[in-house]
C-alpha cells in the first residue's frame, strides 16, 4: 500500500534531499516547487499542513524533486520569473533574467528620469525572454522599442511576454545577429551580452549548464559580443544616446579600453549591489549646450 504523505511531510523530506544534494535555499526550493505542483500559494502550505497529497499530485512533484536534482534551473521548472515588475514566461529557449540585470535596467530607469530626458527610440540587444524591452516599455510609457534575437526560439518566447505584460504595441522583435538587419538611430542601447570566456564554461554549475550556450559563451576571452556592440555603437547612436552594458566583473579595464578607443563616450562603470564593477554607462559625446551624467552627479 501506498504511503500516504502529507504537506508538512513531503516539505520536510524534500528540503533534506535538497540539502544533502547541495541546494543552498532548499526549503525555499520545496515549498515553490511544491506550491506549483498543486496550483496552490505558498500560503496555504502552511494553512494547511496536514492536507495529503493524492497521487497525481505526489507523481508530478517527484518529477519536479528528480528534475531539480538533476540541475534544471527551478525557474524552467515553474516556467515563470518576476522582473523588474513584470511576470515573466522562461524556458530553455532564453537565459534566465538574473537579479543584476534588473539592477542594471533600475539603473537605467533612475539615470533618465533624473535627467528628465525620457528615451523616444531603444534597441534591446540580445533581448532572450525580453526582460529588459519589456521592462524598459513599461517604464518608459512612450518609448518605441526594437528588441533582436538570433534565436528564433527566444523571440517566440519574447513576443509571447510582451503581449502578457500589454507592451506588444511599442516593442517590436526582430531576427538580427546584433546589428546585422537594425537600420535607424536610437537614443538608448542596451544589451546583457553573453560575456563568459569560453574555456570557463565547462566550470559553470550544472544548473548554468542547462541554459542555452550562445546566451553565455562570450568567445576566447569573453568579450567577443561586447567587442563587436561597442564597436559599432556609434553608427546607431545619437548624441547624446547612451549605451548600457552588462559584464563580468572581472572585465571592467577590458571594457573601459574598447570604449575609451572610440573617443566619443563619456564612460562610466558601475558597480552591482555586491560592490562588483559590473555594468557600463556610456554617453555619446553632445554638443556642449547639452549636459552629460558627470556634470549632473
Amino acid at each position: 500500500m501506498t504511503k500516504s504523505w502529507t504537506v508538512r511531510e513531503v516539505l520536510g523530506w524534500t528540503k533534506d534531499y535538497f540539502r544533502r544534494s547541495g541546494i543552498e535555499a532548499a526549503r525555499l526550493e520545496a515549498e515553490i516547487l511544491l506550491s506549483h505542483a498543486l496550483r496552490a500559494d505558498r500560503l496555504e502550505l502552511y494553512l494547511r499542513p496536514e492536507r495529503v497529497l493524492t497521487d497525481p499530485e505526489r507523481l508530478d512533484f517527484k518529477k519536479l524533486i528528480r528534475q531539480r536534482h538533476e540541475g534544471t534551473p527551478l525557474q524552467y521548472l515553474i516556467g515563470e520569473v518576476d522582473f523588474f515588475g513584470c511576470r515573466l514566461k522562461v524556458s530553455p529557449v532564453a537565459l534566465i533574467p538574473r537579479p543584476e540585470t534588473e539592477e542594471l535596467v533600475e539603473r537605467i530607469v533612475k539615470d533618465f528620469f533624473s535627467s528628465k530626458i525620457s528615451p523616444s527610440w531603444i534597441l534591446d540587444l540580445g533581448t532572450g525572454t525580453g526582460a529588459i524591452a519589456i521592462a524598459l516599455a513599461r517604464a518608459f510609457k512612450h518609448a518605441q522599442i526594437l528588441a533582436v534575437d538570433l534565436s528564433e526560439g527566444a523571440l517566440g518566447l519574447a513576443s509571447e511576454n510582451a503581449r502578457e505584460n500589454g507592451v506588444e504595441a511599442r516593442v517590436r522583435f526582430l531576427r538580427s545577429d546584433w546589428y546585422e538587419n537594425v537600420s535607424g538611430v536610437f537614443d538608448l542601447i542596451v544589451s546583457n551580452p553573453p560575456y563568459v570566456p569560453r574555456e570557463e564554461l565547462e566550470h559553470l554549475q550544472t544548473e548554468v549548464k542547462k541554459e542555452p550556450a550562445i546566451a553565455l559563451d562570450g568567445g576566447p576571452d569573453g568579450l567577443e559580443a561586447i567587442a563587436h556592440i561597442v564597436s559599432r555603437s556609434v553608427e546607431f547612436l545619437r548624441p547624446p544616446g547612451r549605451l548600457y552594458l552588462e559584464m563580468g566583473d572581472k572585465q571592467a579595464s577590458r571594457v573601459r579600453e574598447l570604449i575609451e578607443q572610440a573617443e566619443t563616450f563619456h564612460l562610466d562603470i558601475l558597480r552591482d549591489i555586491a560592490g562588483k564593477e559590473r555594468f557600463v554607462r556610456a554617453e555619446r559625446l553632445a554638443p556642449r549646450n547639452i549636459s552629460t551624467f558627470a556634470e549632473q552627479e
